[in-house]
């Protein structure tokens, strides 16, 4: 909505609300950050045992999203980045923003099979963004 918040008044002061928000946010999104039609090819992509092929294929992936897509996923990755910069004192290490943000970012239009398989990959897919951001984007 178009509401005015303002983020000095005490309310926003527990990071727990405005990540909570956050999260919320992509969560309820009609279709994820990463649109149901790339779901699989992502996946795929994350499987790959060879890094090069695997980098670049996921690398190319992210540029084939929609714009929307890519520069909403560049600012928010950029941002996460610089959370795990800060990992010792939030605890918030490359690996737990993967496990609070993959199943929120990337899923399938429709739960079928595995879906502890799925989460595995969809962790893997952020955790591997997180980690090749400069390389990506």
């Amino acid at each position: 909505t178009d509401e005015q918040l303002d983020l000095d008044d005490g309310r926003w002061e527990d990071v727990h609300v405005v990540t909570g928000a956050l999260k919320l946010f992509f969560r309820e999104l009609p279709e994820p950050l990463i649109p149901f039609s790339h779901f699989d090819k992502f996946i795929t992509a994350i499987k790959m045992l060879d890094p090069t092929r695997k980098g670049r294929s996921v690398r190319e992936l992210v540029s084939s999203l929609p714009p929307a897509h890519h520069d909403t996923m560049k600012v928010l990755f950029r941002h996460l980045c610089r959370v795990i910069e800060f990992r010792e004192e939030n605890r918030m290490s490359v690996q737990s923003i993967a496990i609070v943000f993959g199943p929120t970012l990337l899923r399938p239009a429709h739960e079928e099979g595995n879906m502890a398989m799925h989460m595995v990959f969809q962790n893997q897919v952020v955790e591997h963004i997180l980690t090749q951001y400069s390389y990506i984007f």
